[in-house]
């Protein structure tokens, strides 16, 4: 475990001092040029046939203020590019452009094709940053937990949690969600991530149950995890520094969408002008440009950005006083047993334990096995008898009753064994039912 000791969490002051290192170059100024163009070139087309509801509600959103959250922003763009795409995709072009009806109509092609590659590579590219920047948090956070079974544990509870948000979206888009709807899905998942997170920083919510296994978590890691996303907390000196640039980028997108679903709807009426397409091409290509700008300076900032800072008054958390080990001692010939009460499947029994050297220097090990006893008094060997010096080690539960832990030193004539160990019956992280999608 990465010790925090004489360390708090990273203050919006500190960080402001941080940021001033790293001044993000401005936007050119062609891109909110080229989104007022878009959007007026796209209230031109009402001339040719009204503006449809969906398409007022798509101009009402490219004519609004973005979210302020830097990682909705992201989430958002990611929506506009793949809306894009889907208009994009050969099969719902109009007929005039999927028969390539006269030469202007191939060149459109062309044009079209070019602004679907770069938008499918700049969408890999984002998927790519945000995967990587939730590893390097949840990464950076684990660094800093008791490397024994409470960290094991919360990367196996994340997984699973990870696996059902995923078939969330799988039984949403299996339904026939739209993408709208599935990013919207995906943002409330971003949204119970940060809550779950605050949740273990106070051990509150689906974690309260784990407050006493959480001793131990060093106190400075816990604030850092509560606070860090607050409205004003460390990350509103970020939004304030970097925000700015990427809510220019959001409001480019949207503007591309627009003109491309109107224009594209009207295309059998009027064709795009050559003077048009070039606007659109040349917002597709700053748009691109500049966002992986984006996506590489911010990833820069976060590799090197710190989370904890010193503090000369800072003392150690209570937390680290005890972390809750157990000392006994096992009499030749004799056992010692824990028992485990479990009232729900998918719990975790787990323990971490060792034996203290003997006064001989003797290599010493002691016997250890695992029990199930039912309600009903049967029992069933969970984990099979081997005689160890240390161990480490879980196991998800499969019913729910008593689980016995035993430690057997009966093998042994003369030598007594001093045991320190730590033993836990967590209960499962309860995930929200994927709702029944209507028909």
């Amino acid at each position: 475990m990465a010790t925090t000791e004489g360390f708090v969490p990273i203050t919006r002051a500190y960080l402001a001092r941080y940021y001033d290192k790293y001044p993000l170059p401005p936007l050119p100024d062609a891109a909110t040029d080229l989104a007022a163009r878009l959007r007026a070139l796209s209230a031109d087309l009402a001339a040719v046939a009204p503006i449809a509801p969906d398409e007022e509600l798509l101009k009402q959103e490219a004519a609004s203020i973005p979210a302020h959250k830097i990682d909705e922003n992201l989430w958002k763009n990611r929506e506009q590019m793949e809306e894009i795409l889907f208009l994009l995709n050969t099969s719902r072009r109009p007929v005039a452009l999927q028969q390539k009806s006269t030469p202007e109509d191939s060149e459109i092609v062309s044009k079209l094709d070019d602004i679907e590659a770069k938008l499918t590579d700049m969408l890999k590219k984002l998927e790519q940053f945000q995967l990587k920047n939730a590893d390097n948090v949840f990464n950076t956070v684990m660094t800093y937990m008791p490397q024994d079974f409470r960290g094991t544990l919360i990367r196996q509870q994340r997984e699973r949690s990870e696996r059902n948000k995923q078939a969330e979206v799988d039984s949403l888009v299996s339904a026939g969600g739209s993408i709208h709807d599935r990013y919207a899905l995906l943002w409330k998942q971003q949204m119970e991530r940060r809550v779950q997170l605050a949740q273990l920083g106070s051990a509150t919510g689906v974690y309260k149950t784990l407050v006493r296994y959480l001793v131990g978590v060093p106190q400075v890691l816990l604030d850092f995890i509560r606070q860090i996303n607050d409205d004003n907390g460390p990350m509103e000196e970020q939004r304030e520094r970097y925000g700015p640039t990427l809510y220019t980028l959001t409001k480019l997108v949207l503007a591309i969408r627009l003109y491309l679903h109107v224009s594209l709807a009207r295309y059998e009426q009027r064709k795009i002008e050559k003077d048009d397409i070039a606007v659109l091409q040349q917002a597709v290509t700053i748009y691109t440009e500049e966002f992986v700008k984006f996506t590489e300076f911010i990833g820069e900032v976060f590799v090197n950005a710190p989370f904890f800072i010193s503090a000369e008054d800072a003392v150690a958390p209570d937390a680290r006083k005890s972390d809750e080990y157990k000392e006994t001692t096992i009499p030749a010939g004799k056992t010692h047993e824990v028992i485990l009460s479990v009232e729900a499947v998918n719990s975790y029994i787990a323990w971490d334990f060792s034996l203290q050297q003997g006064a001989l220097n003797m290599v010493l090990d002691i016997g250890f096995h695992v029990e199930y006893i039912s309600h009903s008094g049967e029992k069933t060997l969970i984990l099979p008898y081997r005689r160890y010096e240390a161990d480490q080690g879980n196991f998800c539960t499969v019913s729910a009753g008593s689980y016995k832990l035993v430690w057997d030193n009966s093998y042994s004539s003369f030598f007594k064994k001093s045991l320190r160990y730590k033993v836990d019956a967590v209960p499962p992280v309860v995930e929200p039912a994927v709702p029944a999608m209507e028909p």
